[in-house]
């Protein structure tokens, strides 16, 4: 089960009205483990997460979505602001790399794995003049971009998954990682008729986070890199024989309290998938381990069990392969 705190404090979450949801978790960070199952760059590579305490969870339901209060110690005081809203990411692909890593939402627990498309592994090709993501790309945990839902901004229903974040710092995180990153602005992708929000955001451990509080001072302190985010998207699809992506608000980035709000109704929007009574056929899988009220919520032995299951896949892979070199 679950801590006595943790479960107390999500149940309260889930107790609450619709407006207290949005405001920042008043409690230290957690930190994740993750267990990787299979071999990297084959289709059966999962990364799975367990709490601190060693509890199984899914990274797309149980990783709350805001961070932990700065005064909690976590954070330097003079570093960020005071009352600066801090969001958990989970990295699903690290700056420069090419592999296209992602949240499996349809699966037990939601690893990650790597994206595959017509039986082949995905990976994004070199736009030049970049290499690979031009950012550490991920997403932000409890949201859900819902496809039933029609944007009134860019007339587009969302596209099935959490929203996107390009992180825009420096370092390069790895896949899996769960970090606490500031929200920049956003820029509103139309893939395939479908809204994609991608949230523009600094990790807070940048040597420029500080400086780094809106969309303008990215235009600032980082010139061209709005401009490569645009060109990036606009293209990245092409070497597979699409069409360029398009954008609403002609490409424009909206600036950080447009994305918060964005961002607070994708939270609404996950908060009733995971209460819905019952999943119908391939729909998302929102079995977790830590919300109390949600239906899909699991026991610890039933969250090992998917762990074990993978395991158990793992050995009879390798059965299979040392049965074919001998």
């Amino acid at each position: 089960m679950c801590s006595v705190v943790r479960a107390a404090f999500l149940c309260s979450q889930f107790s609450r009205k619709a407006t207290s949801l949005f405001s920042p978790h008043l409690r230290k960070m957690v930190h994740y483990q993750t267990e990787p199952r299979g071999r990297a760059n084959s289709p059966d590579y999962r990364i799975y997460f367990r709490s601190s305490d060693g509890a199984c969870i899914s990274p797309f339901h149980d990783i709350p979505l805001y961070a932990a209060d700065q005064q909690e110690g976590d954070v330097p005081p003079k570093k960020i602001k005071t009352n600066e809203i801090l969001f958990n990411m989970v990295v699903e692909v690290p700056r420069w790399s090419n592999a296209k890593m992602e949240i499996a939402t349809k699966e037990p627990l939601n690893p990650i794995k790597q994206d595959v498309k017509k039986g082949k592994l995905r990976y994004v090709a070199n736009i030049f003049p970049h290499k690979g993501y031009i950012w550490n790309y991920g997403a932000l945990p409890q949201t859900w971009e819902d496809p039933s839902h029609t944007d009134e901004e860019t007339k587009c229903c969302g596209d099935n998954d959490p929203i996107d974040v390009c992180e825009i710092g420096s370092k390069v995180c790895a896949t899996g990682q769960v970090i606490q990153v500031k929200v920049l602005g956003i820029l509103a992708l139309i893939d395939e008729g479908e809204t994609d929000w991608k949230v523009i955001a600094i990790n807070i451990e940048d040597p420029d986070a500080s400086s780094l509080n809106s969309i303008e001072d990215v235009r600032k302190i980082k010139p061209g890199h709005l401009e490569a985010t645009v060109d990036w998207f606009k293209k990245y699809k092409v070497p597979d024989g699409k069409p360029e992506n398009r954008f609403a608000f002609n490409g424009q980035f909206k600036d950080k309290d447009f994305a918060i709000e964005v961002i607070k109704a994708t939270h609404i929007f996950w908060k009733a998938l995971v209460m819905r009574k019952k999943m119908k056929g391939e729909e998302i899988i929102c079995q977790n381990s830590s919300l109390c009220d949600s239906p899909f919520r699991c026991s610890d032995a039933e969250a090992r069990a998917v762990l074990q299951a993978s395991d158990a896949h793992e050995e009879t892979l390798r059965a299979v392969l040392e049965m074919l070199v001998m």
